[in-house]
């Protein structure tokens, strides 16, 4: 009997069973809270992204041309009246448009949450594709599983955001380069560059996803080869011309929209913490230490690292380590935006879920070590690893302000849908969204100017604000009570009112 189970579980069908279960749970705990308002954690950005989504339902897909719901200047320090939003190529919100308007039932905040959850179960499928390849079959279901139940990757892959979008991309084409450097054929090649392509145009931080297809290419042929070999120089160029052309032409085309493009320069070194102490810090210790790894995940991880078995088709830990070299170049490019905002974090974690699964299977198998001890190390390294995160991330999930959705909804009972809104919320494109109108998250002018640009309503939840107090007295209250007010732009008081 137990030989019977034992050969069970080496089989094949015992894999796929597993690895399904890992999927299905993994989307299970995606389904907590879905329903959230967009008022959660990092609302603004998600605020910004859903906003897109809502005007392609509201007017229609236009991809070359997306929209958002913030007129005024705050983002990028031109006036920007019709609401321009050229970040990324807007595949994510083209599909959850879609979806929404094709399939309805749900909110389009549900929608774009679920498209969210699935590229998370496509990434962690080809994570296990790529974990099986290059550490072994339990190496490709515990790269999945660490991807789909790192608690920190649970929320920001149920966030209405397109960098898990990226990051699918990323991944697919990374098992392609696998494939094609396994002689699979040139086809996959090219279409490890279309993915690569797709993911640029998305996050162009996730660049660093091509350091290990560096290594592979090197590893495959040989540095002189690549030089001296004519037609595999001209297969470098067509894959770098494929992955590349899109993105410049992208890039151009934002660059006549000026008004749509948000500052960005700051993300790199804008307030000069690069390779401070606060840096080192933050980054390594507070983000991935502590609220990735719950900080005993650092034991498998720096096994993960330090394992240098072979196996018989590739050296494992060579393609790991190029991943960790990328994802610390992304680090150090990208150090003040990765230091100011934890969800800039999620294009590191398919490095993490592989480093972790390295390392684990180094721990369980390993020679040097008491296996007892050894195993029972890791099995509460991890578990501890999961308690910590969720209780690092749990607050995540918590609307903390309620009375932006409740005066959002009673100003869209109010204003015309065509109403342009003052809702100040210190910047923050949350409330604004609440209010499913185009108008300014800030007074970034007099509001006598704001109210020339075609501001119709002031909806504030600061009641004692100088600027709401101000508005108060000059124009007419439509709705008040202890939680916000509602003042009409386009009635102005006599002073004998």
């Amino acid at each position: 009997m137990n030989k019977q189970i034992a050969q069970f579980l080496a089989t094949k069908k015992f894999e796929y069973i597993l690895l399904s279960f890992i999927i299905l749970c993994g989307f299970l705990v995606r389904l907590y809270k879905i329903d959230n308002p967009v008022a959660d954690w990092h609302s603004w950005r998600q605020a910004d992204t859903a906003s897109v989504t809502r005007n392609y339902i509201n007017f229609g897909i236009n991809l070359l041309v997306p929209k958002f719901d913030d007129i005024s200047s705050i983002q990028s320090r031109i006036s920007n009246p019709e609401g321009f939003r050229m970040v990324e190529f807007p595949f994510y919100n083209a599909l959850s448009a879609f979806i929404s308007v094709n399939l309805g039932f749900f909110s389009v905040e549900v929608w774009s949450r679920l498209v969210t959850i699935f590229c998370a179960l496509i990434t962690s499928f080809f994570l296990y594709l790529i974990g099986k390849r290059i550490i072994g079959k339990w190496g490709g279901i515990l790269s999945a599983f660490f991807y789909l139940f790192i608690p920190f990757n649970i929320y920001f892959t149920r966030v209405i955001l397109p960098d898990p979008m990226g990051v699918t991309f990323g991944v697919v084409a990374l098992w392609f380069f696998i494939k094609f450097s396994d002689d699979a054929g040139e086809l996959y090649l090219y279409l490890s560059a279309v993915f690569f392509a797709l993911m640029l145009l998305i996050k162009p931080y996730l660049g660093f996803y091509l350091f290990p297809v560096i290594y592979l290419f090197i590893n495959r042929f040989g540095l002189k080869t690549i030089l001296k070999d004519k037609k595999l120089v001209l297969k470098v160029i067509i894959f770098l011309a494929i992955i590349l052309i899109p993105f410049i032409v992208w890039r151009w085309w934002e660059s006549k929209f000026p008004a749509g493009i948000p500052l960005f320069w700051w993300a790199f070194n804008g307030n000069g913490i690069r390779f401070h102490p606060a840096f080192w810090n933050w980054i390594f210790g507070e983000r991935i230490g502590h609220l990735i790894l719950g900080s005993f995940g650092l034991v498998p991880f720096i096994f993960g690292i330090l394992n240098t078995e072979k196996k018989t088709l590739r050296d494992k830990n060579n393609f790991i380590h190029w991943f960790l070299i990328g994802a610390l170049f992304y680090f150090i490019a990208v150090a003040n935006a990765n230091v100011m905002h934890d969800y800039y974090q999620i294009l590191v974690i398919p490095m993490i879920a592989l480093t972790l699964s390295s390392g684990s299977i180094y721990l369980w198998n390993q020679n040097v070590f008491n296996k007892i001890i050894a195993r029972s190390i890791l099995v509460f390294s991890v578990f501890i690893m999961l308690i910590t995160g969720w209780f690092q991330v749990k607050g995540n999930y918590v609307v903390n302000h309620w009375e932006i959705i409740e005066a959002g909804k009673a100003i869209d009972k109010i204003a015309p849908k065509d109403a342009l809104v003052v809702a100040p919320y210190v910047g923050d494109t949350a409330f604004l969204y609440q209010t499913k109108r185009k108008g300014w998250p800030a007074i970034d002018d007099s509001i006598d100017n704001i109210i020339k640009k075609g501001a119709n309503y002031y909806v504030s939840v600061d009641l004692g604000s100088v600027d709401t107090k101000m508005i108060e007295s000059r124009f007419k209250t439509v709705e008040k009570n202890d939680k916000y007010i509602i003042v009409d732009l386009g009635k102005e008081l006599t002073k004998y009112e």
